[in-house]
Parts: C-alpha cells; structure tokens; sequence
C-alpha cells in the first residue's frame, strides 16, 4: 500500500498536468514563454509539440523561436538577383568615356582651322582650305600706283601699270595641307600652305587687252601647337605656332618684288571673337639680292588678325599693321553673309600700304564686292 509520501508526489504530478490536459482539449497552449510578446496569439500544439523531440538545444531553441513569432513579422521577400541587375542597368546613365568640350571650343574657328581639339579625319596630305578664298569681280582704288618704284631698283614705266584702270577684278586662293600631325609625343601638327593672290585689270582694254597686273605668290611651311590657358576678360589661349613664308611677285627686275620672314603667333579666343597676333622678322637676302629693301618699313614687324562670328551666320574679320617707328600699317575689314550653302557674299575694304606686293610702298585706298567659296570665314 503507497506511502503518504508517495501518494504526496503523485497528487502534484496529476495538478501540474491538469493545463496541458486542459490545453490539448482546446488544441492551445495557454502559457507563453517568459521572453513572448503580451499580444502575441496563441500557438498551435502540434507546432510547439514538434519542437519537443529536437534532441540539439540549438535547434531545438530556433523551432521555439519560429513556433512563437508573430504572424505580422513576415520572412524578408527571397531577391530576384538577374531582374534586380537588369533594372539597374537599365535606368543607369550612360557612362560618358570621352567628354566632348563646350560647342564654342570644339567647334570654334580657330579650333576647325588648326586641328585644335580633334585631328581632321581625312588625315595628312588632305586638301584643305587656308586663308580666304574669294572672287571680286569689282575692286575699285581710289589711287592706282602708275609707277611702281624701290629705292633699289628704281621707277618702273610699263604700259599694264600706266593704263591701269581704277576698277579691277581682285581673286585669291588659298589651301593648305597637314604633312604631319602628333609631333614630338604632342597634338603639334607641320603643315605646307600656298597663297596666291591676283589683281586683274579685266575691263582694260588698251594695249594690252585685260592683263594681269600683278601676282603675289605666297608658300609657307609652319608648326601649330594646340594649347589650353585661361586668359584675362574670360579668354582662351588656344595654340602657340611658328612659321617660316616666302612671298614675291614672281616678276623681273624692276618690277619684281619678295621677301622671306618668320614668325611666330598665338591663338586665342573670347566667346566667338577669334585673335590671332603675328610677329615676324626678315631674312635678309643681302644688298645686291634685295628687291625692296625698306619693306618692314611699310609692313612692320607684325599683324593681329581677328574675326567675329554673328548668330546669323555672318562674320566681321580684319587685318590691322601698323609701325610705330615710321607712321605707317594698313588696315583691311571683311565681311561676309551667306548666300547658299558654303557660297557666301563678301565685301573688303582696305586703307594703307602694301595691299599688295608691287604697293607695299604705295598708299591708298579700295573697297570691293564678290563672292567667298571657302565655308570658314578665315582670320
């Protein structure tokens, strides 16, 4: 027969099983453990009841852990890697390897004439435009030279020049070629150029029937340096050259005329006005060779060319000289407006010595009509 002890220890088993007893009648575990929210629902026996026979306290510890998480603290969604890639790259912005400059640089004047920010695709030993190109069929001087003369080779009386006419028809070609681009592991480029320049008295009709007045032949070799550099006023020094140009008449004595320079410039910009200084000094070919010894006199030791691009796709150039020492220099104004396509109307006036060769001593004034072939409104 048990013991009062016994008996003791089997009523305390049989009242703490009296809740689960309860529990599983209602399929509900009533209590919560200690760490379980207030409002948390009541869990479902067979979920907690499976954690029971989980041997590793660990594992055990994680299914109680999930028995008793709140339905509201939903699992993070699983992430579709291949889609989430292809939405990015999808609205990413492109990368831009190569930033091109500001229209005003890249497309600028200057920068198409010299190759300043780009090499031309064609290459070396391409054809290409240099100084202006135009055809005036009427050029008309105030005072024509009758009588060309130098201190060296004295006054020279001639039939084309004593019956010139005031009006003339004035023309000038220009091209020039890149003969080698990329020099010395820089963007410095050597270029050949040849301009040529002619003054035709084709509405004379003396002697000699329409002659050619003068010719003034002008190759040059010369070495462009592109370079980057701000300026006062919000300017840009853009290319740093030197050059080396021949020019003469190509006529005999005494009505030839030449000389040889060199010279170095710079290029430079202020919004769409373009400058480009010269200066230059003379080779001497020697007293017995020289042709028009006192030229620098009349010319000077240097230019500044300039040209001024409008929204309308008209453009104001010039040509300013001037020597101090002896009062004298020139000054040449162009202006062109569009026609059609790269066929423009041009108009230049000219006050000074040295409009051409066979006058560089001889002053006087011209203005003149025409057309301008090239596209580039060249400084």
């Amino acid at each position: 027969m048990p013991s009062k002890q016994m008996k003791k220890a089997l009523l305390l088993t049989i009242i703490s099983l009296a809740p689960l007893a309860q529990a599983e009648t209602q399929n509900e575990i009533p209590l919560l453990p200690t760490n379980a929210p207030a409002n948390s629902p009541a869990i479902p026996v067979s979920d907690a009841q499976s954690c029971v026979a989980i041997s590793d306290p660990a594992t055990r510890l994680a299914c109680y852990d999930r028995a008793y998480t709140a339905p509201n603290q939903a699992e993070p969604k699983s992430i579709d890697i291949a889609q989430s890639h292809a939405a990015s790259k999808a609205a990413q912005s492109p990368q831009i390897v190569f930033a091109e400059p500001s229209a005003g640089e890249i497309y600028s004047p200057l920068s198409q004439q010299y190759d300043l920010d780009k090499n031309n695709e064609n290459g070396v030993f391409s054809i290409r435009e240099h100084e202006p190109m135009y055809i005036m069929p009427a050029w008309y001087r105030s005072s024509p030279n009758y009588t060309p003369s130098t201190p060296t080779r004295g006054v020279a009386i001639d039939a084309v020049h004593t019956q010139q006419k005031r009006i003339e028809t004035k023309m000038q070609i220009s091209l020039k070629t890149k003969i080698a681009e990329d020099l010395f592991g820089t963007h410095a480029d050597l270029w050949a150029g040849y301009t040529q320049q002619s003054n035709w008295q084709v509405y004379n009709r003396g002697k000699k029937s329409a002659p050619f007045r003068n010719s003034d032949y002008a190759p040059e070799l010369f070495i462009t340096q592109p370079v980057k550099a701000n300026l006062p006023f919000g300017g840009k020094l853009r290319m740093l050259g030197v050059g080396y140009i021949h020019q003469s008449n190509g006529q005999s004595q005494p009505l030839s005329r030449s000389w040889n320079r060199i010279y170095a410039m710079a290029g430079m910009e202020w919004g769409k006005l373009s400058v480009i200084p010269r200066i230059w000094a003379r080779l001497d070919p020697g007293a017995d060779k020289d042709d028009n010894p006192d030229i620098m006199r009349y010319m000077g030791y240097g230019d500044l060319r300039l040209a001024y691009q409008f929204d309308n796709k008209h453009a104001l150039s010039g040509t300013l000289r001037y020597n101090p020492k002896h009062n004298k220099g020139a000054v040449q104004l162009n202006y062109t407006f569009p026609l059609k396509g790269n066929l423009k109307g041009y108009v230049q006036g000219f006050y000074g010595y040295g409009e051409s060769l066979i006058d560089y001593n001889h002053k006087q004034k011209g203005i003149g009509v025409g057309l301008m072939f090239n596209g580039w409104d060249a400084l």
